[in-house]
C-alpha cells in the first residue's frame, strides 16, 4: 500500500515543530557564524550533554545541520543559508510584535494616569 502525500501545509507545521525548542532555536543562532564543534555549542548553552546530543540529533535527522568529524571532534554546521534567513525573519516579525505591544502597554499606562486624576 502506497503512502499518502503529506499535504504542504501539514509539512510546514511539521517544520516548525521540530524548530519549537528553545535549544534547537539557540543552536541555530550559534551555527550561522559558522561551524563550531559539540564542545563550543556546550559552553555557549550550558545545558547536559545528553541534552544537547538529543537537540542535535532531531536537527541532524531533519537535515537542517550536517555533522562532520574532525579526529575525535564533531562539528556541526547549518546546512543551508535559508536557516540564517528564517531566524532572521523571525526576529524581524518579533521586534514587531513585542514594539507593537509596548505602544499598546503605553496607551494602557496613559488611560490609566488619565483615570486617576
Amino acid at each position: 500500500m502506497k503512502a499518502l502525500p503529506v499535504p504542504l501545509y501539514q509539512a510546514k507545521a511539521e517544520f516548525f515543530r521540530m524548530l519549537g525548542h528553545p535549544v534547537r532555536i539557540r543552536v541555530l543562532e550559534l551555527l550561522q557564524d559558522g561551524p563550531l564543534p559539540v564542545r563550543e555549542l556546550l559552553a555557549a548553552i550550558e545545558i547536559e550533554p545528553s541534552n544537547l546530543s538529543q537537540q542535535l540529533a532531531v536537527l541532524r535527522r531533519s537535515g537542517i545541520v550536517t555533522a562532520t568529524r574532525e579526529s575525535s571532534t564533531v562539528v556541526y554546521e547549518l546546512a543551508g543559508g535559508d536557516v540564517a534567513e528564517l531566524l532572521g525573519a523571525a526576529r524581524r516579525i518579533l521586534s514587531e510584535l513585542l514594539a507593537g505591544q509596548q505602544e499598546l502597554l503605553a496607551e494602557l499606562r496613559e488611560a490609566d494616569a488619565g483615570s486617576t486624576r
